[in-house]
């Protein structure tokens, strides 16, 4: 019943769109040009110039240069298309190794495109072994100019091998905190929360923090007032943590009480510690404030919050004539004795 009511979902919110039409042409022609190349021998003679140049294994006999390059064509992409479609399918399952399909799969399709190219180049001619000799000198200088590229390449291969991180671990990247969505042979994506992209280049990610290779810590500091026993909070907490944590099913280990973390000016701050999935610490952090200001409303221990105090102004009293010329004459002396305390440079004296 679930899977059919996704189905009705998928069609009720299904748009057609150019993108979806050009998919389904692309998926026509590579059956039809499967089915053709498996029974065409059944349906054509060997002498026929359109199965010669539909077969891209036949050597001999004459051939379209047209039919023949459409024929590369299919066969080079679709069979990238359908490599790339069985590997991703077989790392779906898979936490870590996914980063490793991928630059396989990007390999994949650049090597399909490379071969295609010289593929079509010899069908309409062209002496590829001249431009594979060309291409060889012109790497050797294509690759001192590229060496940023190559930096890219290498860095985004030891990322990869060295496992410094995967598709789906949650990264810090100067300050930049985000989940991986892509790992390339050049360039590596990662997504924040709010579903901002930032493509970075594999060589400059030189300081990495990865936030999923452990369990994070969530801090939940919450204060009580000066007057509460600390004791008594104490002793309540013993008897109730445990409900906090089947409260919250994110909480790996945990909660745990760390003490007095602050003495602040209206609230001992006392600190509680729990450990979850990366993705999850800020929402285990606002579920424990919530379920520790509901334990504390239950047994009667305030929080403290900020309050205006209002004193009564203090009445002072006037100097006596006496005590005004004692005060002239006190200030005349402190003068005299101290004048010469605090000249030079230590005027603020």
């Amino acid at each position: 019943m679930k899977q059919a009511g996704k189905i009705k979902d998928y069609f009720k919110n299904f748009k057609f769109t150019a993108d979806f039409a050009l998919k389904c042409l692309a998926y026509l022609v590579l059956i039809a040009y499967v089915v053709l190349m498996v029974g065409g021998k059944n349906f054509f003679s060997p002498t026929s110039v359109f199965w010669r140049s539909l077969n891209i294994f036949s050597k001999a006999g004459v051939f379209n240069p047209a039919i023949r390059i459409a024929s590369y064509i299919v066969f080079l992409l679709g069979a990238s298309w359908i490599v790339r479609f069985v590997l991703k399918k077989l790392a779906t399952p898979l936490h870590r190794g996914k980063a490793i399909v991928d630059i396989i799969c990007s390999l994949i399709k650049y090597a399909a495109i490379i071969v295609l190219l010289f593929f079509i180049l010899k069908t309409v001619g062209v002496d590829t072994a001249a431009i594979l000799a060309g291409i060889g000198i012109l790497g050797l200088v294509v690759g001192l100019g590229a060496q940023p590229l190559i930096a890219d390449i290498i860095a985004g291969l030891f990322i990869v091998f060295e496992k410094v991180f995967d598709v789906g671990d949650i990264i810090v990247v100067d300050g930049f905190r985000g989940t991986v969505k892509e790992i390339g042979i050049r360039t590596t994506q990662i997504e924040d929360i709010g579903g901002n992209i930032k493509i970075i280049n594999n060589a400059d990610l030189k300081t990495v923090i990865n936030m999923t290779n452990q369990l994070s810590l969530a801090v939940c500091d919450i204060g009580i007032e000066y007057g509460e026993s600390l004791e008594r909070v104490e002793s309540i907490l013993k008897a109730h943590l445990n409900e906090v944590k089947e409260a919250i099913p994110d909480i790996k280990e945990g909660p745990y009480y760390r003490g007095v973390s602050e003495l602040g000016d209206s609230a001992v701050v006392i600190r509680f510690v729990a450990q979850c999935d990366e993705g999850a610490r800020y929402q285990v952090e606002r579920d424990m404030n919530r379920q520790f200001k509901l334990l504390f409303d239950k047994n009667n221990i305030n929080i403290p919050f900020t309050q205006v105090v209002i004193h009564q102004p203090t009445v002072f009293e006037d100097a006596t004539k006496k005590q005004q010329r004692d005060a002239a004459q006190f200030v005349s002396e402190q003068k005299e004795l101290s004048k010469n305390i605090g000249d030079g440079d230590n005027t603020d004296l």
